[in-house]
């Protein structure tokens, strides 16, 4: 409890009243007009609504895929389980700059592209006229770096289900696939939503890749809050801005409650 109230809940409080306190410690909303009226906040908050509707999805059912796999016990599944979580260990900066080296016009995807004939001359996939192209190198270069996180939210789960349950529908004559279905999705609800809980909240804080790849091409509502405050020097807008992610994550988790549901899960039968 110390340690969340001195990292977590002071900094957000102090964040707060910075939003709504001028200068001279009166309360005032000028901050948040400012924010909104800044040109980069309507591109801002779409294309991080964008990225987590895209992100999110992608890899929770990759993250699912890989989980199932893993929990079959596969000769060698231990060492694919701790190769595909090595990019955990990774920092968000650095996942973008290994990726921005792939994807720049003289990067290792152009020269196997040009090697192979697919292509006669490099492609810009991080030029701003190509939007599709950048939204789909962060997509990719996110999804690699975190969808381990998820990973491991899912794994523990699968490991609380009592394999006496598959081993009995098994035994019935339940396929692989109904058995995934009726057995295993039902009793890892609750882990599927932390995952998408907590890969949600930290969508919202996507910079680093977004940054390292795209730049100012493309704003987001964490790297505005990130430039009004180092770049503006502005320490009020930009703490309107974190109160803006810290809103938008407190309802993204209570809608994926209620969708949800918080009761326990029961098997079909």
């Amino acid at each position: 409890m110390a340690f969340l109230a001195a990292l977590i809940v002071i900094p957000m409080a102090q964040a707060f009243f910075m939003s709504v306190v001028a200068d001279s410690g009166t309360f005032t909303l000028e901050h948040f007009d400012r924010m909104l009226t800044d040109t980069n906040f309507s591109d801002a908050w779409r294309n991080t609504l964008l990225l987590l509707l895209l992100i999110v999805p992608l890899q929770v059912a990759l993250a699912l895929a890989i989980a199932l796999l893993v929990n079959s016990r596969f000769r060698g599944h231990r060492w694919f389980f701790l190769i595909y979580t090595v990019p955990l260990a990774v920092s968000d900066l650095a996942a973008g700059l290994l990726w921005l080296a792939a994807f720049t016009d003289r990067g290792y995807l152009n020269s196997v592209l040009q090697s192979a004939g697919v292509i006669s001359q490099p492609m810009l996939w991080l030029s701003f006229d190509n939007f599709a192209g950048l939204v789909t190198a962060i997509v990719i270069a996110e999804s690699w770096r975190t969808t381990a996180m998820v990973l491991l939210i899912l794994i523990a789960g699968l490991d609380l289900i009592p394999r006496e349950f598959i081993e009995t529908a098994e035994l019935f004559g339940a396929s692989r696939f109904r058995r995934i279905i009726h057995v295993v999705l039902p009793l890892l609800r609750p882990s599927l939503q932390s995952a998408v809980i907590i890969r949600t909240i930290f969508a919202f804080q996507t910079f680093a890749v977004v940054f390292a790849l795209a730049g100012r091409n493309m704003p987001v509502l964490a790297g505005e809050t990130y430039t009004w405050y180092a770049t503006n020097q502005d320490e009020h807008v930009a703490a309107a801005y974190g109160v803006v992610i810290l809103a938008l994550s407190i309802v993204a988790m209570i809608v994926y409650l209620r969708l949800l549901g918080s009761r326990e899960p029961e098997v079909q039968r």
